[in-house]
């Protein structure tokens, strides 16, 4: 008897949350989630069809229970570290956003040309008598920028698109070394701009680069002089 008057509170209190509207119009079973209403279900299943002379062991409802409980409160852990990534992310975003003009250095495969000289280095784990710079374009045809015996370590790279006769357009580039080394290779370039992408993701637009992820970025060397003169400047004019 007393597993048939739990089984009508529990019904009943089923009936009444799948029935009883909230304040914006849906059930209150609508605003459960699908794991505690899973437990629930199979819970009130066990008790309607257990045997009134022959009862389940109480500890197994209890165990149950705690079972709810806990994925109840893994559930709340999981919102709860979700949020936090949101306000790190957001915090990252306003970290970044201060850099903006500040001159960085991206790891890349691929640089954008459009006649000026640009800069950036390459970084060996061990020494190479040849060292080779293969820039290719659009057109598929390489271009060859020998940089000469380099040691272990890093060494700046200088890429001089009129001495080597390259249109302005994206290169792909790629070293080359006697050791065989396939190493890193970073490109100079200003920090335009910081934004969002579809997906959640940070975006940066670097000059020179393109549009990189946060990890691309290798160092921030600051702003130039002009940078910091024309903030200033924007600065005194709004006072």
């Amino acid at each position: 008897m007393e597993t048939n008057l739990f089984t009508n509170s529990a019904g009943a209190a089923a009936a009444n949350a799948s029935t009883t509207p909230l304040a914006n119009g849906t059930s209150a079973a609508g605003k459960t989630s699908e794991t505690q209403e899973m437990f629930t279900k199979l819970l009130v299943a066990q008790i309607q069809n257990q045997d009134p002379l022959a009862p389940s062991d109480p500890a197994q409802f209890v165990q149950q229970l705690t079972q709810l409980s806990q994925t109840e409160a893994l559930q709340s852990l999981a919102s709860l570290t979700s949020n936090n990534a949101s306000v790190l992310q957001s915090m990252q975003v306003l970290g970044l956003g201060a850099q903006v003009g500040s001159e960085v250095m991206a790891s890349a495969t691929s640089v954008q040309l459009d006649g000026a000289k640009v800069g950036g280095a390459v970084t060996l784990g061990s020494n190479s008598s040849k060292t080779t710079l293969v820039l290719t374009g659009a057109d598929g045809v390489p271009h060859e920028l020998a940089l000469g015996p380099l040691t272990a370590g890093t060494s700046p790279v200088s890429i001089d698109p009129t001495a080597m006769g390259l249109p302005p357009g994206n290169y792909k580039m790629q070293v080359v070394t006697s050791s065989g080394e396939t190493p890193a290779l970073d490109i100079a370039g200003r920090l335009n701009s910081v934004r969002l992408g579809s997906n959640g993701s940070i975006v940066l637009n670097v000059a020179n680069v393109g549009e990189v992820a946060p990890s691309a970025i290798t160092a921030f060397n600051g702003k130039s002089n002009s940078t910091a003169v024309a903030a200033a400047g924007a600065a005194t004019t709004s006072l």
